[in-house]
């Protein structure tokens, strides 16, 4: 196989990734200090318009109250779930009568979207099926194999022929001319995920 990808790696997005490979900068120290200087410009621009219309509020109740609205935005834009990115499609059927917020972004969500697109597709193009969906069920067939038994199919073939058994080997290695029925895709699925 090209390459290999951990199942973890297919319920994280990228977005996930590249936010926890960003290096901080200033540490923590860095943090505080910017938000205390935030803080200090937001009080000497309202101390300035509030002096401005002939205002004149307690400079402590000020400092206090501008420090609560930093915290309170601060706790909010953690809370707040990702964006979404412009390369989301939005899902092909839905239930009227759902309540799903399809606007939220899920590892989940994002994964069995993953497999239900390729899967849809396979249905009126049965080439996609073993250009898209069969690579991916070896992947996951692979991965199974390495976690739980230490060896793939490419690294110990007669191993894996016998774990995987007859039907999920023959699957996988020779790729069938139509895309199986799904009684017969959750019969593989299954075995799969007795891996």
């Amino acid at each position: 196989m090209s390459g290999s990808a951990s199942i973890d790696d297919l319920l994280t997005f990228e977005e996930d990734r590249a936010r926890h490979d960003e290096p901080e900068r200033g540490g923590r120290f860095g943090r505080i200090m910017r938000a205390l200087a935030g803080i200090a410009a937001v009080v000497a621009v309202l101390v300035v318009g509030l002096r401005a219309v002939g205002l004149q509020v307690s400079l402590l109740i000020l400092i206090a109250g501008v420090f609560a609205v930093f915290v309170v935005r601060r706790v909010v834009a953690a809370l707040a779930p990702p964006p979404i990115s412009t390369g989301s499609r939005a899902p092909a059927t839905h239930d009227d009568d759902a309540t799903w917020n399809w606007g939220a972004r899920d590892a989940l969500r994002t994964a069995i979207n993953g497999w239900e697109w390729p899967l849809d597709w396979s249905n009126t193009r049965p080439e996609r099926f073993t250009s898209v969906v069969l690579p991916r069920l070896a992947e996951l067939a692979d991965e199974r194999l390495r976690l739980t038994h230490a060896v793939t199919r490419e690294s110990d073939p007669a191993r894996a022929r016998v774990l995987l058994g007859d039907r999920l080997w023959t699957f996988l290695e020779s790729p069938p001319r139509r895309p199986p029925s799904p009684r017969d895709l959750a019969v593989i699925v299954a075995e799969l995920e007795k891996i």
